[in-house]
C-alpha cells in the first residue's frame, strides 16, 4: 500500500441530487483514494474539518464505464466514492453551506 497522507485521502466532494438530500441527514460524500480505508477516510475528514466527529464511513469502489471511440474500446478511470455520516453534536462542513 502507498504511503497516504491525510491530505492526499478525499480528492473532491460528489455534487448530486442524492448527496444534497443526505446533507440534511449529517451525511456527506467524497470521491476518495481509491486505496484509502475506512479509518483513513475518518481521520482524514476530522482533521481537514474542524470541530467534526464521525459516526461512521460507507465506502463504495465504482469500476471504470467502457468507452469508445471509432473501432478503439478501453475505460474511464475508476474511482471510490464514500458517505461520511457526521454525530449528531458535530459541526457542519464549511464547504458544503453555500450549496
Amino acid at each position: 500500500m502507498a504511503n497516504i497522507q491525510y491530505y492526499d485521502v478525499i480528492l473532491k466532494p460528489v455534487i448530486t441530487e442524492k448527496s444534497m438530500e443526505l446533507m440534511g441527514r449529517k451525511e456527506y460524500t467524497f470521491f476518495v483514494h481509491p486505496e484509502a480505508n475506512k479509518t483513513m477516510i475518518k481521520e482524514a475528514v476530522e482533521k481537514m474539518f474542524e470541530g467534526t466527529k464521525v459516526k461512521r464511513v460507507n465506502t463504495m469502489n465504482l469500476p471504470g464505464k467502457k468507452k469508445r471511440r471509432g473501432m478503439v474500446y478501453g475505460r474511464t478511470a475508476k474511482r471510490k466514492k464514500a458517505i461520511v455520516a457526521l454525530t449528531e453534536d458535530s459541526k457542519d462542513i464549511e464547504i458544503f453551506e453555500g450549496l
